[in-house]
């Protein structure tokens, strides 16, 4: 049973109050200060508390994992019918609104985030000890990571440097532009690593390398090759990472924060949730609305049929791609024979909405232990995969080729993840130039196929239009804030483009 880095979940619009709880073993839930208190951070126990409650909002970035997916061409939205969460569905056909719960809870638990971090930096100077910039330093990695989240969603943001959001602040103060949300991320990484541990006291922490990979990720999406490369450079020629041997280990419980994890999103098992507070699970929600429909037999468990690969994304895979059978389950091979609903040895399945017979494999939810707590569609103990050290070789590639700085590194880079991919070198691109640059953005999609990072991958490098069925350039780049947020700043803040 994993108890790295978990609390209850208590969910806020961005000028709401916020309480946190934790234990010792970091689940539990009884408050233990109110984030509107004057009089908090007198001891370590209390910034070590108020950091945990700052980590904890990362458990709810699964819904941008399952929306990164299903708003590219990667996923349909699928679920019980064309109506079952609605929001997921208008996402799916690029119809949705600025009014819609489910980009609402990424702006809203995004900026939860924000201000729980912001908490911690507003009182950063009252109390001195031991251990004080690392723990700052985990701080402004975490704002870093939310609004990263933000800015590459919503684009600019209102920011307020270390303090937190007050019920008013809407009214008076502007979203920022996406380019000074950029700079904010850039500062905060770049103290973070010159602070950061390279290896993390616990698991699931933020560490040096977590910061490069972030900071270099940050650069790539604002186009400056030159700083992605050079910084990417660094946490590869550190020497903390590796690809690992077996691809599909790695997305297993057994492979949870190994070498090939950069940054990783912890989740648990030990307490449960129902429909009524999905955001208050300590599980990987985005497993179970993964899940096979009604399914009943080895190796998984049943689930909601939401994210369902399309065709197009299952032939992206090339003949002999040993990832293609990780990312991706062909329930119908699964279940054996050539009949869809049982094989005679107790493999039976229902179809849901936009069926295609396939299901994102590396999210799909196990088989779990008889101790196993809650609703178990609702608390897979699944760790997120948030960064790997796969992606940064491919973004490390992307930078050496589209800065137009060294192809030969690209390639280098590119050829490694696919000889892992083959097992031989027989499929190594030898391309340069633009040509390079389709085959890395093609290997992106095939390596890091379910984790997210499709729909920003195809908007970053202008290649939307036209992949994404319904996109409308100059508006879906970006989502629309929620409206409530609009009618809150009462004409402070404009609404994206398009909305």
């Amino acid at each position: 049973m994993k108890k790295y880095l978990v609390t209850t979940i208590i969910t806020i619009t961005l000028f709401s109050v916020i309480s946190v709880s934790c234990s010792d073993d970091f689940v539990a839930t009884t408050p233990e200060y109110s984030i509107d208190s004057e009089n908090y951070f007198n001891s370590k126990a209390d910034y070590d508390l108020a950091l945990i409650a700052a980590y904890d909002l990362l458990q709810s970035s699964y819904v941008n994992v399952l929306l990164g997916e299903i708003a590219s061409d990667n996923t349909f939205a699928g679920g019980e019918s064309p109506t079952d969460v609605i929001g997921f569905q208008q996402v799916d056909d690029m119809i949705h609104t600025q009014v819609n719960s489910n980009v609402r809870d990424i702006w809203n638990w995004m900026f939860a985030g924000v201000q729980r971090a912001n908490y911690i930096l507003e009182f950063q100077n009252k109390t001195d000890f031991e251990g004080k910039t690392q723990l700052i330093a985990e701080a402004r990695f975490l704002r870093a990571y939310y609004q990263f989240e933000l800015v590459k969603w919503f684009g600019g943001i209102p920011m307020k440097g270390d303090a937190r959001f007050k019920i008013g602040d809407e009214k008076t103060i502007p979203r920022s532009a996406a380019a000074e949300v950029y700079a904010s991320i850039e500062a905060d990484l770049t103290y973070a690593i010159a602070n950061l541990s390279p290896t993390a006291a616990q698991k699931g922490r933020a560490t040096k390398g977590a910061a490069q990979a972030l900071l270099g990720k940050a650069y790539l999406y604002q186009n400056k090759f030159t700083q992605a490369a050079t910084t990417l450079e660094s946490l590869i020629g550190s020497g903390n990472y590796s690809l690992v041997t077996d691809y599909n280990a790695m997305f297993e419980m057994d492979g949870e924060n190994g070498a090939e994890s950069v940054f990783e999103v912890q989740y648990t098992d030990v307490e449960g949730a129902g429909f009524t507070c999905l955001q208050c699970s300590e599980g990987n929600v985005a497993v179970g609305f993964n899940g096979i429909r009604n399914f009943s037999g080895p190796l998984f468990s049943s689930g909601f049929s939401f994210n369902i690969p399309t065709v197009d994304a299952v032939n992206a895979f090339e003949v002999g791609d040993r990832r293609k059978d990780v990312a991706i389950l062909d329930i119908v091979a699964f279940a054996g024979a050539n009949t869809a609903f049982d094989n005679g040895n107790g493999v039976t399945y229902g179809k849901g909405n936009e069926d295609t017979g396939y299901f994102n494999r590396k999210y799909l939810p196990r088989k779990r232990s008889s101790t196993a707590a809650g609703d178990l569609n609702l608390t897979n103990p699944n760790n997120y995969r948030a960064i790997r050290y796969a992606d940064v070789l491919l973004m490390a590639a992307e930078a050496y080729n589209r800065g137009g700085i060294d192809d030969g590194k690209a390639r280098g880079y590119l050829n490694e993840v696919r000889r892992r991919a083959f097992g031989d070198n027989n499929h190594d691109i030898a391309a340069s130039g633009a040509a390079l640059t389709d085959f890395i953005l093609a290997e992106r999609r095939v390596e890091l196929f379910g984790e997210g990072h499709r729909f920003f991958d195809l908007v970053r490098t202008g290649k939307a239009v036209g992949k994404i069925p319904g996109f409308t350039a100059n508006k879906n780049e970006l989502f629309p804030l929620p409206i409530e947020e609009i009618q809150f700043a009462n004409g402070n803040w404009q609404q994206n483009p398009g909305y």
